[in-house]
């Protein structure tokens, strides 16, 4: 039944935009007998390169198959809109082609990013290419206008960048599971230029994504919650909401919320990591130091040394001729799968 009211819906459709379409719009000389405005049945059944009889029972809501092919042609013939062209295909229940991707996020949909601060909030397009980033993204991951524009990518950056490892917590599990979204979410994408660059250049840098890859896994691109070691603002737990932009086909937004107090408590150092200012070291607690504060007191090196006025002597041999120790923030320091 549910069928049939299909059919019939999708004949109604059909009929209506034949009706409204006149002959001096679709390039057809009216003739002087004629007795509708718009177009005959034959006359959109030879626009469009079906039979005249196979076209009439299309409208007459009859039980036949009808390919994606010949949906494009009627769509044409009958010359759609975009929205018109959707509703087609979904009346008959035909999945309609993959748009190509958009020129990327207009001015409106970066405000929309900034203004998610201080949460950190990201634009990835069809093949996974960062189009669009917040401060605190950047805090987050480093700034991605400074890679070069092949670089901009979330699996490229996971994949080749040794601190990733390190810096994103539970690396394999998350590549992986990267991995098997990415598959699913751009599987449309084969034969794209860019997913074959994108793809075959990981196959030959990443032995681990070539392996992954040849799995053929598949997860879908759901919410999920992500957790970080961040070098300058300490652990991160993120959750991920992620949203289709409808105005910029092939684009999604991701906003990562916090998870916990702390963590939200932390999201405004990530604005400060981005411009360039470290954190209040002394509300941040730094990996490896002991009392969760920052590094210990002078008076209370045990390497140091006080002559009786009370003066320190300067370290001797190798010690004090040691490098400093470079700083604790990469130029990147994570990069959040979707």
């Amino acid at each position: 039944m549910a069928d049939l009211q299909r059919r019939r819906s999708l004949a109604e459709f059909l009929r209506s935009r034949r009706e409204r379409l006149t002959p001096q719009r679709a390039g057809i000389l009216p003739g002087p007998r004629r007795r509708t405005p718009g177009l005959r049945r034959e006359e959109v059944a030879q626009l469009s390169g079906v039979s005249v009889t196979w076209y009439t029972w299309l409208e007459q809501a009859r039980d036949i198959t009808v390919s994606r092919q010949v949906l494009m042609s009627l769509a044409r013939a009958l010359m759609l809109s975009a929205v018109e062209r959707r509703h087609l295909f979904a009346l008959a229940g035909v999945p309609l082609p993959e748009r190509p991707p958009g020129r990327g996020p207009g001015p409106a949909l970066q405000r929309l990013v900034d203004a998610l601060e201080p949460n950190p909030a990201y634009l990835l397009d069809a093949n996974w290419d960062l189009v669009g980033w917040n401060r605190a993204e950047a805090g987050l991951i480093g700034d991605p206008g400074q890679l070069e524009p092949a670089e901009r990518n979330l699996l490229w950056l996971v994949f080749t960048d040794p601190a990733m490892r390190s810096l994103l917590t539970d690396w394999e599990g998350q590549a992986r599971d990267l991995i098997a979204q990415f598959r699913t979410d751009a599987r449309q994408r084969a034969g794209d230029p860019r997913y074959e660059q994108l793809t075959g250049g990981l196959r030959e840098s990443s032995a681990e994504f070539r392996t992954w890859w040849d799995a053929h896994d598949l997860a879908d691109l759901g919410s999920s919650r992500r957790r970080f070691c961040h070098p300058r603002v300490g652990a991160l737990t993120l959750d991920y909401v992620k949203l289709a932009a409808l105005d910029a086909p092939g684009v999604k937004l991701f906003a990562c919320l916090p998870a916990d107090a702390a963590t939200a408590a932390k999201l405004p150092g990530l604005q400060e990591c981005a411009a360039g200012t470290a954190p209040d070291e002394a509300a941040v607690a730094l990996p490896g130091a002991p009392d969760g504060k920052g590094a210990p007191d002078e008076k209370e090196d045990p390497d140091g040394k006080e002559d009786p006025d009370g003066n320190r002597e300067a370290l001797s041999g190798t010690e004090a001729d040691a490098p400093a120790p470079p700083p604790v923030a990469d130029r990147r320091s994570a990069v959040p799968p979707p």
